[in-house]
């Protein structure tokens, strides 16, 4: 089992890596991928050193899987090469996502989608990916029409540059700026590009990736992504309006019982999800989860999970198990 790991210095690249490894996943030789500057520099995994490749190194040598986290040019240009090859490519990018001929997966919810002619899948933004992992399960039995989501994210989901200008300010020392304004101690209600309708990228990745993973266009999402100073992992405030009646009883049980969510709700004793305590976990943390007062099928809840982990790598690599088990 041929596996490249395509931007394998970077934050998600270096977080597959361990995972693989923690999860036994079966590499027989690891074909790490990143830029020119970093060929020849040597990664160890498990145990033994492999030497950094580039690009088109990699293609040649026909990994039966590839993993993609180095950005959606890289990902439009080469995971056709290597699909071509007869590499399978799990790309961590927005390249694919919204394409109508790739698959967009969350294994918990939609895996048995994948068929041996899936040559590109597309892993989900990492604030979709642990928001429609609490809202499947909810919609399959109560039927949701509507969701508002605002997001409280990491500033691991920038990458290295946005961690070393909040450790500079924190240190006060001049930054290299990943924002446009400082992060430490600051809340910034800007994640990705503003759209031409004054919503982000990553807003409207919310939304639209949200209906394509649950199948149901007639899901509304309205999202607000707020980026802020912490490492562990993205949260999120969530209201979810029912077309049916519920009992806060039963979701909460329905919750507890879906494979990847870890229910934490016990106000009394102030137990409830934080990015501090998700930090290095795969699983998805549900809490507060209380009516809505003010409408009576609706209900609030909040949403915490690693985004490097299950925002990304872990979600990948669970497509790859997913693959190995059903074509072995």
């Amino acid at each position: 089992m041929k596996v490249a790991v395509v931007g394998a210095t970077g934050m998600v690249g270096q977080v597959m890596l361990s995972i693989l490894a923690e999860r036994d996943f079966p590499v027989t030789e690891l074909i790490p991928v990143a830029s020119e500057k970093s060929v020849g520099k040597e990664i160890d995994f498990k145990g033994n050193k492999y030497k950094v490749v580039n690009l088109e190194t990699a293609v040649k040598r026909k990994p039966e899987i590839a993993l993609f986290s180095a950005g959606g040019e890289t990902s439009l240009e080469w995971a056709p090469k290597f699909a071509e090859a007869g590499t399978t490519v799990i790309d961590n990018s927005s390249a694919w996502r919204m394409d109508p001929t790739k698959k967009l997966i969350v294994p918990e919810i939609n895996a048995e989608a994948l068929t041996e002619d899936d040559k590109i899948i597309a892993n989900p933004n990492c604030s979709t990916i642990q928001l429609v992992l609490t809202l499947k399960p909810l919609h399959d039995k109560f039927k949701i029409k509507r969701v508002i989501v605002s997001t409280y994210q990491s500033i691991t989901g920038t990458g290295v540059k946005a961690v070393q200008q909040l450790e500079s300010e924190y240190n006060n020392e001049k930054a290299e700026m990943a924002y446009p304004y400082p992060i430490h101690k600051n809340a910034l209600p800007h994640c990705d590009v503003f759209l031409e309708n004054d919503y982000t990228k990553e807003e409207m990745k919310l939304t639209h990736e949200t209906k394509k993973i649950l199948n149901d266009d007639s899901v509304l999402v309205s999202a607000t992504a707020v980026r802020i100073p912490v490492v562990g992992g993205h949260s999120e405030s969530v209201n979810i309006e029912f077309e049916n009646d519920f009992e806060i009883s039963d979701i909460k049980q329905i919750l507890k019982d879906f494979p990847g969510i870890t229910l934490q709700d016990n106000p009394t004793v102030n137990v409830y999800p934080m990015p501090i305590y998700a930090e290095g976990k795969n699983d998805v943390f549900v809490g507060r989860i209380r009516k809505d007062h003010s409408h009576p099928r609706a209900l609030n809840m909040w949403i915490v999970a690693d985004n490097l982990r299950k925002g990304a790598a872990t979600n990948a690599i669970q497509i790859a198990e997913y693959l190995l088990k059903v074509n072995a």
